[in-house]
């Protein structure tokens, strides 16, 4: 189980990534839709919590104060070890100061941030498929590319149980 500090899309981009899922699914890729709990909601993640204080989080995650809504575009695929696909998008130079602002105080907070949210090891993405097998990365491609690029607004955070979906939103946008 882990805590993920999570910026959250707006309506019409959460619609337009949860589209691209169910037309995974159409053509046979598993995707976050119907990955384990089947809670999942289209996120970008600042970090993820291997163990934490939910009090001194959610205390350290309010002293940031609030930032404005994050624009992007992803404009192409990404892929981890074990076949995770995901959506790239370029960022700016803030949006990477944030998420250094979020892990400094998550772990000044006592959490334990897991390795690949450490600040300069950090990847903005937004997930697709969890396991992807090789041989579906071309329908997987495909399937993506015929929607790319994808304006994105992310207007709401929320700290979010990835072992149960759980959601706790944030009075503020970090």
């Amino acid at each position: 189980m882990a805590l993920a500090v999570c910026l959250l899309f707006d309506g019409r981009t959460e619609r337009a990534v949860r589209a691209l899922w169910d037309r995974l699914e159409s053509v046979g890729v598993p995707s976050l839709r119907s990955h384990t709990h089947g809670r999942h909601v289209p996120h970008l993640s600042y970090a993820v919590l291997r163990s934490w204080d939910p009090t001194r989080v959610g205390a350290a995650l309010a002293g940031l104060g609030a930032g404005d809504p994050v624009e992007l575009s992803f404009d192409g695929i990404g892929l981890f070890r074990r076949g995770r696909a995901w959506l790239l998008a370029g960022v700016t130079a803030e949006l990477v100061a944030r998420q250094e602002r979020v892990a400094a105080a998550v772990t000044a907070a006592g959490a334990d941030l897991h390795k690949h949210y450490v600040p300069g090891r950090w990847l903005p993405h937004c997930s697709l498929a969890p396991r992807a097998p090789l041989a579906q990365l071309p329908v997987l491609a495909a399937a993506v590319y015929d929607v790319l690029p994808l304006p994105a607004r992310l207007d709401r955070a929320a700290l979010i149980d990835s072992g149960t979906g759980q959601q706790w939103p944030l009075p503020t946008l970090p």
